[in-house]
């Protein structure tokens, strides 16, 4: 089992994968080390992973075709299914529509 550190409690050395991101780093397939719990009230604690800075690998570089198929997946959600025009934000997906399509009679 994974040690369990308190908020803001746990050793140097140790990430996140958002804190490892931002360092420019990936887990790289390393298991995790130990979990860092926030409490809340009335609730279960937040629970985030953390995984060793120094076993982490870079980030793999954005290929031509990695972003092509994001631009695709991007413009996927933008586009209306009921007008079929690029709304220009992500389309709710509770209206599963462009909001002028919503909002029409």
């Amino acid at each position: 089992m994974a040690d369990v550190y308190r908020w803001r409690l746990a050793p140097d050395g140790l990430a996140t994968r958002r804190q490892l991101r931002s360092m420019g780093l990936r887990p790289g397939g390393q298991d995790v080390v130990a979990e860092l719990h926030r409490p809340r009230r009335r609730r279960a604690p937040l629970v985030a992973y953390l995984y060793r800075i120094e076993h982490a690998k870079p980030v793999r570089p954005m290929t031509p075709a990695r972003a092509a198929a994001l631009d695709a997946a991007m413009r996927a959600r933008r586009t209306c299914p009921n007008c079929l025009v690029d709304a220009g934000y992500c389309i709710p997906r509770s209206l599963g529509m462009c909001v002028p399509c919503h909002d029409s009679p």
